[in-house]
């Protein structure tokens, strides 16, 4: 270990529940809440790398800070080098597998490794990634909208210069679907991109149904309309589909990008920070994605996706859903619809009084 290489002093995890500023509906339910675990590793030269993961439900939380803290135990005084623990959590993890808690645990650990470094060397991530912070083109997005009661929201978010908006479908018939998506884009105009979700909800013949109903409607991508596992009904679905089909965000690791590519399954893909192993894990994907020319856009984890998206070569969109906002100190802000990677590291900063309201 060089003397300027950082080491592991301690790791720490909590549990908050944050509220969200709009509630987020989609085929299977609602989120009115964000169940987040906030990582900090502290290190031998006193800076503190910080990252979050989503826990989808309180019910996971105490498991991801416990897993999140016995891992971060056992690599007390290694060095912060990113590549060379990736390997290790590898060799450490593949009899039992790791995707699921664990998997989301080395990722948020990783991105709190990268934002250790970035603050030791007074850089951001995107620099160390050998770029440099840039605006990167984001779309909001929501959950289940109705184009009536929520047209006041979909302005704000134009107003705020957003050239995108995803909305979710799949919670009901194929005519609801149309109805909504007729009615957004009557709303948006020709000019704004308009994506959609299924979130999994759709077997291969509805999703192609509901695909060839939509289409007149100018739609920028259908995400995931068949489970993320079944890659066969994804690649059945494209090979029809009018419009481009993206998924990625429920891949596991640079691996599951590599299965998917080679099944022909999706015309985008959209690797989640925290599934796909963080920011090292990320960049093993950009290539995969510049070697199949498939454009790669982000998943959730806005302040950290505005710098692994600054240097990937196929970069699309960057999702914009502000989960972590109220328990940051500078919460990320849109300008012109982008964002721009901020540091140092990643440029997270708990507001700790909002942590403390937040606890559980």
């Amino acid at each position: 270990m060089s003397k300027s290489t950082p080491a592991i002093r301690s790791v720490k995890a909590r549990a908050v529940v944050v509220p969200l500023r709009r509630p987020l509906g989609n085929a299977f339910g609602v989120f009115t809440t964000g169940p987040l675990v906030l990582i900090d590793v502290e290190t031998d030269q006193g800076v503190t790398g910080r990252a979050y993961i989503f826990a989808y439900a309180t019910l996971t939380q105490k498991p991801l800070v416990h897993l999140v803290e016995e891992i971060g135990r056992e690599l007390v005084g290694k060095p912060i080098v990113p590549f060379d623990l990736m390997a290790a959590m590898d060799a450490k993890f593949r009899l039992l597998g790791w995707q699921g808690l664990v998997g989301m645990a080395v990722s948020g650990l990783d991105m709190a490794f990268w934002d250790a470094l970035g603050q030791c060397a007074g850089k951001t991530v995107a620099e160390l990634l050998g770029g440099s912070p840039k605006p990167v083109k984001a779309y909001d997005s929501y959950g289940v909208v109705d184009p009536v009661k929520d047209e006041k929201d979909l302005r704000r978010s134009l107003e705020q210069g957003f050239r995108g908006i995803k909305i979710k479908g799949g919670d009901g018939d194929a005519a609801k679907d149309e109805r909504v998506v007729s009615g957004v884009r009557a709303l948006l105009g020709p000019d704004i991109a308009l994506m959609i979700d299924f979130n999994q909800s759709l077997d291969p013949a509805e999703a192609t149904r509901r695909i060839e109903r939509l289409a007149p409607y100018d739609l920028t991508w259908i995400e995931e309309p068949v489970p993320q596992e079944n890659l066969l009904g994804h690649a059945k679905v494209r090979a029809t589909s009018p419009t481009p089909i993206q998924s990625g965000e429920n891949w596991w690791f640079p691996q599951g990008f590599a299965e998917a590519i080679a099944a022909g399954a999706c015309d985008f893909i959209m690797p989640d920070l925290m599934k796909c192993g963080g920011v090292t894990g990320w960049m093993r994907i950009a290539g995969q994605a510049e070697a199949a020319s498939i454009p790669q856009s982000s998943h959730l984890f806005a302040e950290a996706s505005a710098h692994v998206l600054a240097v990937t070569p196929t970069a699309h969109w960057l999702e914009f859903l502000d989960f972590a906002g109220a328990i940051l100190a500078d919460p990320a802000k849109i300008v012109d619809g982008t964002l721009t990677a901020r540091g140092p590291g990643l440029g997270l900063e708990w507001d700790e009084a909002a942590v403390k309201k937040y606890l559980v």
